[in-house]
């Protein structure tokens, strides 16, 4: 355990725990897989605790959605008030709001009483909490929990700086404007009026996503969100490490901020490609190198995969055949590791069959005049240059970048050319089909 002086110390930022959720969007899984999934978020808010306990924490941060509904499942309120009961007997407190998935006056509580140290803000005000050690306070802590679901009162007017020394916290579950797509724009807010409380520290909750939205060495306040620390579903924002972040303070100052993984599970989507692929065993063996592949990146966790076949080739019309991807996808299952183990959720099939350009061309058709276009286009440098220039004034500007970067490397324009000749030849060949 480590030790510092009062004036150097640290905390730890979380939220969005959603504990005793259900994986969402999985397929029917087998026993041993399905029990691992009803643990991994209690057991991700454990290894908060654990990080919490093993840096010494000054205090710990939930900002919002400790559970995933309203009506709260008993035993995530059980292991919630353990963890919480490990921490008050460290002598580390816990600040905690609740957001939209677990609203305080229409939330189900079957706890009444919480250890000494736990702070659970109210919907009605945001009250001032001191973190006091060695006889001296460290910090201040103030927050405001969402009375109801549909919260869209802007919560953050409710925060201002409190007198006196110390690093000054405020906890909020809130929807930055213009952060992320696809959230419930509950408690909006923007950076200004984050900006505006004159706090040092802002620690959101809502966003699953890390994201750092101001702050840095000597530039105040710090603007945050951890992210959630289980993933949830397969959705892209879901994809990346879940965890919570170490906040580094001294003078009153934050330092720097350390993201700690805690996750249990992971979910993984992988792409690959039948272009070299003799048959269906060596293409099974290939997936099964990408998922070894996949589990090395995870870090010893386990992952829930995704894959999408890609590419084209003779592979293609085997695939088609009746139940031959439901066969393959049963194969990956029952020949995957267990532990950590590789549940293989679905199996997609986007390839396509082989072109002979060749044959195209002696056609004569519609097909072959479109491919002679092609070719001149792909043989003469400044001809294809010439035409993407006629296409830059059309492409958004935050494509911008990308799309100069590819018109610059030869090796990726080439690329890209023979992609698209092969999309329009596949969909005249299936047009005609």
């Amino acid at each position: 355990m480590a030790t510092t002086s009062p004036s150097e110390f640290c905390f730890v930022h979380a939220a969005d725990l959603h504990l005793d959720t259900p994986f969402r969007g999985v397929q029917q899984v087998s026993g041993e897989v399905a029990a691992e999934l009803r643990e991994a978020s209690l057991n991700a808010f454990d290894a908060i605790i654990d990080l919490a306990l093993e840096r010494n924490a000054a205090f710990l941060l939930v900002a919002g959605d400790v559970y995933d509904g309203a009506i709260r499942g008993l035993r995530a309120q059980i292991r919630f008030r353990g963890g919480l009961t490990r921490l008050a007997d460290a002598g580390i407190p816990t600040f905690v709001v609740h957001g939209n998935h677990d609203p305080v006056v229409s939330g189900w509580s079957a706890v009444g009483s919480w250890p000494d140290g736990v702070t659970i803000f109210p919907s009605d005000r945001a009250p001032v909490v001191e973190v006091t050690r060695d006889g001296r306070r460290i910090a201040t802590v103030q927050g405001i929990s969402y009375a109801t679901a549909e919260t869209t009162e802007n919560l953050s007017r409710h925060f201002s700086r409190p007198a006196g020394d110390g690093l000054h916290v405020g906890v909020l579950h809130c929807n930055v404007q213009g952060v992320a797509e696809g959230y419930a724009n509950y408690s909006p807010c923007t950076i200004a009026d984050l900006r505006a409380t004159g706090l040092d520290y802002l620690a959101l909750g809502h966003i699953h996503q890390r994201r750092v939205l101001h702050g840095g060495v000597n530039e105040s306040p710090w603007i945050v969100y951890p992210g959630n620390s289980q993933a949830r579903s397969p959705r892209h924002s879901e994809q990346e490490a879940k965890g919570a972040y170490v906040v580094h303070v001294e003078d009153s100052s934050v330092t720097s901020l350390e993201f700690v993984a805690c996750d249990q599970i992971r979910y993984v989507e992988l792409t690959v490609s039948i272009d070299d692929c003799d048959d269906l065993g060596e293409l099974s063996e290939l997936l099964e190198h990408h998922s070894r592949e996949a589990l090395a990146r995870a870090d010893g966790r386990s992952i829930v995969a995704r894959a999408r076949l890609s590419g084209r080739g003779r592979l293609h019309s085997d695939l088609l055949r009746e139940d031959i991807v439901d066969q393959l996808l049963t194969s990956l299952r029952e020949r995957s590791p267990k532990r950590p183990f590789c549940w293989w959720d679905s199996l997609r099939d986007d390839t396509s069959p082989t072109i002979d350009l060749d044959e195209i061309r002696r056609r004569g058709d519609f097909a072959a005049d479109l491919l002679s276009v092609a070719d001149e286009v792909m043989s003469e440098d400044s001809v294809a240059k010439e035409l993407l220039a006629q296409l830059r004034g059309n492409v958004p500007s935050r494509f911008l970048d990308v799309f100069d970067a590819i018109v610059e490397d030869d090796e990726r324009l080439t690329a890209l050319l023979d992609h698209g000749r092969h999309i329009a030849l596949d969909l005249i060949e299936e047009s005609d089909a």
